[in-house]
């Protein structure tokens, strides 16, 4: 490093990988330990927080002696460059680590990270993740405990095996035991992680938890889904969808009515967040993937911060590589095309709600877990592009029959939608729904099988 250099990081201040100390002591220790668990960095002895120049006293064994300290005190032993300068006639001392190639590196037991201008003590869970990324391992490649084949449900392995060599992207063994095997999801006849989250007879509680919120104290649905994983984004997804308001567009061509759904925000876009939910969660913590639908939003929570060195602002363009923190499930879900890419799903995002002019994308990374969000101040209501007012396919003046129309459009694409779920959809009130169900039925229309809670709808054939 010139003194120029120095001179430089030291005008633009604190930051990701540097760092000032007015001294040298442990603090100092556990600043070079969180660089080399991030990205490397530089700690500058001998200038203040804000910057200014203090100077450090030296002897001819100083140095010497910080370098045995730190390498005393961490473990692996961190050996870092020193270098010593003279600056307003004061010893400055910089001393610089580069990113660790096995990690985590460990100061007094304690384990540090950098994020942006300070270090973070890292959680178990953090250890952990740490340690696979650095070696890379991957926690769901790992044998489950006291697992055997016989836990693994075969014929969800053989629904996953035609799906894989429907999509073509690989070809597996119709057997179940060689298929797995292939794919390193059994290992010396034991299933891993990744086979018992995805596969096991028995359910794991690995829970999504959906809610239809009016106000976040106000709850009008609440469904928990758990069970195989292929089978948990199946059912989240319709769920979703039920809750969600639509629009209909009626075109009319050569005397022939067309009506199209345009759905409250672009479907494949809900499906890309939920999919990153529950492929890309630790599964090692007991909180649930949660999602919230609210009138004009919807957000899911997913209990794990971030994996690896993306970071929020990586997400934001449209050039990033992200680390996969469950490699064996995120390629069984590339193998049957739920996913396209690793590392691209936020860009396609972005292109799918372009078409959603008031639509806002919105994310954010914690300690305890990383939440997105969707939201819009209007809703789309037509393929154009423009947005209207009304919302759930509602329009001026419609008429009775209009709103049974589409009453059993929604109950034939769903016979267990509730009557609240209707008023959702079709934003009228639950009491005025209700009329209109009683006038199908009158005119034999709809019919109800069992009763209000675990029953459903036929609508009757003509």
């Amino acid at each position: 490093m010139t003194m120029i250099e120095l001179r430089h990081i030291i005008t633009n201040g604190e930051n990701l990988n540097v760092e000032f100390k007015t001294t040298f002591n442990v603090s100092t220790i556990e600043t070079l330990v969180a660089f080399a668990n991030t990205k490397g960095g530089s700690v500058i002895v001998g200038v203040t927080d804000s910057g200014n120049i203090c100077g450090v006293t030296l002897s001819t064994e100083s140095i010497q002696q910080w370098i045995n300290e730190i390498k005393g005190k961490t473990e692996p032993s961190l050996i870092p460059d020193v270098e010593s300068f003279d600056i307003e006639q004061k010893k400055v001392v910089v001393i610089s680590v580069s990113e660790y190639p096995v990690k985590p590196l460990s100061v007094q037991g304690r384990f540090y990270k950098r994020i942006a201008n300070s270090n973070h003590l890292m959680t178990a869970s953090e250890v952990s993740d740490c340690y696979m990324l650095g070696m890379q391992y991957s926690w769901d490649s790992y044998p489950y405990p006291n697992g055997k084949y016989e836990d693994l449900n075969e014929t969800e392995v053989s629904k996953f095996i035609e799906k894989v060599n429907a999509a073509g992207r690989f070809r597996l063994s119709a057997n179940p035991k060689e298929a797995l095997e292939k794919l390193r999801m059994l290992k010396d006849g034991k299933p891993t992680n990744a086979a018992m989250i995805l596969f096991s007879k028995e359910n794991l509680l690995y829970n999504v938890h959906i809610g239809r919120f009016k106000t976040p104290s106000f709850i009008i649905a609440d469904k928990m889904i758990n069970g195989n994983l292929f089978n948990v984004v199946d059912e989240a997804m319709q769920t979703i969808i039920g809750h969600l308001k639509f629009a209909f567009e009626i075109n009319i061509k050569d005397s022939n009515t067309q009506r199209t759904e345009i759905p409250e925000y672009p479907l494949d876009a809900v499906r890309e967040l939920l999919l990153n939910a529950v492929v890309h969660r630790n599964y090692q913590s007991p909180t649930d993937v949660q999602i919230k639908i609210f009138d004009n939003s919807i957000s899911f929570f997913n209990p794990t911060g971030l994996y690896g060195d993306i970071s929020v602002e990586d997400l934001k363009t449209d050039n990033y590589s992200a680390s996969t923190r469950n490699k064996l499930i995120a390629e069984a879900f590339y193998l049957t095309k739920d996913i396209e890419k690793y590392g691209s799903g936020f860009t396609r995002i972005r292109k799918l709600i372009s078409d959603y002019p008031t639509m806002k994308f919105t994310y954010r990374n914690a300690d305890y877990g990383f939440f997105s969000e969707f939201s819009y101040d209007i809703q789309k209501t037509s393929l154009g592009g423009q947005t209207g007012g009304q919302t759930g396919g509602q329009t001026g003046g419609q008429t009775d029959n209009d709103v049974r129309a589409k009453i059993l459009d929604l109950i034939a694409n769903n016979p267990h939608i509730t009557r609240n779920q209707l008023s959702e959809n079709l934003q009228i009130s639950s009491s005025a729904i209700q009329k209109h169900i009683d006038k199908l039925k009158r005119a034999n229309k709809i019919k109800r099988v069992g009763g209000d809670f675990g029953g459903y709808w036929e609508v009757e054939k003509k």
